[in-house]
């Protein structure tokens, strides 16, 4: 699926329609063609998309007959997936007329994908905002909370995502896991994370490393401590499994050391793990630039209330 051409269908609930080249070969018609291509729709949809009108070409609606044409386009909206509403707001930290800051709520994925469509900070925002070209410069897992740069301006897209892609911005990210007096910190963890498609957990890998993590302990209590982490890479679960590895798990995290099944509407026991700060020189401004969350980890302000059922 291709986003390269204009579309000649608008938008809907903030995300572009899907755009199918039609490759070399003969069908019998672009019914057949779809049911082959797009297996996992139900052929009676895909017809009743056609009947509809809902399938489009430049010249306009294509009919239930329409006949297979190699080298064309043709655009669509897809059906949404059936989502638990996430009962947790977006804040605003920071907006101009080239960026938006953001502090996301723990379980709010942040783009559009799979089961997380309509639920995801992106497509929100871009309705709430009535900001159609709004684009994140980086991402967050859906589980951890705090700071995104998104950027409004689609041409200074390039300008703010070099920042994360080169490593020009601090981040500064906040944990809350077990206390474990036997290690000592500060201390740097260097890893090779390699993530498979289709595999959920990422497992150790040989080679050299491609992940680096400064870690601090800023305080400990109760059998718990409070970690300062410093990425100096942005690879998949990095700092869930750094800090793992180190036997000591980030609180809530379902998938280091032991995956476990959570369902998506258990809003229980968030992971603890607040990306808490970004701070860089400002690719168009030129000027230094730090923004930090409002958020808070529960585990460590109020453990009972972190730990209770919802």
């Amino acid at each position: 699926m291709r986003r390269s051409l204009p579309s000649p269908l608008p938008r809907r609930n903030g995300l572009e329609p899907a755009c199918l080249r039609l490759p070399e070969g003969e069908w019998p018609s672009l019914r057949q063609h779809l049911i082959e291509r797009l297996p996992w729709e139900d052929p009676a949809r895909i017809a009743e998309m056609l009947a509809g009108g809902e399938i489009v070409t430049r010249e306009g609606p294509l009919g239930l007959h329409a006949p297979y044409v190699a080298g064309s386009r043709i655009w669509f909206h897809r059906d949404l997936p059936d989502e638990v509403a996430v009962p947790f707001e977006v804040e605003i930290v920071h907006r101009d007329d080239d960026i938006l800051v953001v502090d996301k709520p723990h379980f709010l994925a942040t783009i559009p994908r799979g089961r997380h469509v309509l639920q995801s900070a992106l497509v929100r925002l871009r309705r709430d905002l009535d900001l159609p070209e709004l684009s994140p410069a980086h991402r967050l897992d859906r589980v951890t909370a705090g700071l995104v740069l998104m950027v409004i301006r689609p041409e200074r897209r390039g300008a703010y995502q070099t920042l994360f892609m080169r490593q020009r911005i601090r981040k500064e990210y906040e944990a809350i896991a077990p206390y474990d007096p036997q290690l000592t910190f500060p201390r740097t963890v260097r890893t090779r994370i390699i993530k498979e498609v289709g595999v959920v957990a990422i497992k150790p890998s040989n080679g050299p490393p491609n992940s680096l993590t400064e870690i601090d302990l800023i305080e400990h209590r109760d059998g718990l401590g409070r970690y300062r982490l410093l990425p100096a890479s942005g690879r998949t679960h990095q700092l869930r499994t750094h800090m793992s590895g180190l036997g000591v798990p980030i609180l809530g995290d379902e998938l280091y050391p032991v995956v476990t099944d959570k369902s998506l509407g258990d809003f229980s026991r968030p992971l603890q793990l607040l990306a808490k700060s970004l701070e860089f020189v400002d690719p168009v401004s030129g000027e230094e630039r730090r923004f930090e969350s409002r958020r808070t980890l529960r585990a460590w302000t109020s453990y009972d209330e972190w730990d209770a059922p919802r």
